[in-house]
């Protein structure tokens, strides 16, 4: 009886952990419909609302369960130092992983890319879910990426700090 308990205890243990696998890589993401015209928009300098800008071939992931789950990929012919004259910067230098099977998500190159300046991050879209900005980054060869990452006032809000006057209601 103790063997069968044993290996019992074994396989759903082992079974536990390939559903937590699979949830996590690829259970709860979803591919984005297309809205032509708003999937890529960034944010002009002193405006409060996004406007597009031309892309093509994009593709996107999301899921509910997180706000911060966010990936896209597409590519524009508008350069960098185009869009920059006209559209807030952002500072983000580190994009967020996405799963392995998303291919044309690599965080590490774009990270790299943005931190020598062969790529620049604009600011998308501020408060997309509380606490959290879209920013997107376009590289110099007119690949263009972007992800979702946690804001000042969405860092406070994980994080227990009180959040202040600053950040705006729930």
């Amino acid at each position: 009886m103790g063997k069968f308990l044993a290996i019992l205890l074994g396989v759903s243990a082992l079974a536990a952990g390939v559903g937590m696998y699979y949830l996590q890589i690829y259970g709860f993401y979803d591919e984005v419909a297309l809205t032509p015209g708003e999937d890529v928009v960034l944010m002009p300098l002193g405006a409060e609302t996004p406007r597009p800008i031309a892309y093509a071939d994009f593709e996107a992931i999301d899921a509910d369960s997180s706000p911060i789950r966010y990936r896209a990929c597409f590519t524009t012919k508008l350069t960098p130092a185009e869009l920059s004259q006209v559209f807030a910067l952002s500072d983000q230098k580190d994009p967020r992983n996405a799963p392995p099977w998303f291919d044309c998500f690599d965080a590490a190159a774009l990270g790299a890319a943005l931190k020598d300046g062969r790529a620049t991050a604009f600011l998308s879209v501020k408060n997309i879910s509380y606490g959290v900005d879209r920013i997107v980054a376009i590289t110099d060869e007119g690949l263009g990426f972007a992800w979702h990452e946690l804001n000042q006032c969405g860092k406070k809000a994980y994080d227990g700090t009180v959040v202040g006057e600053a950040c705006p209601e729930r």
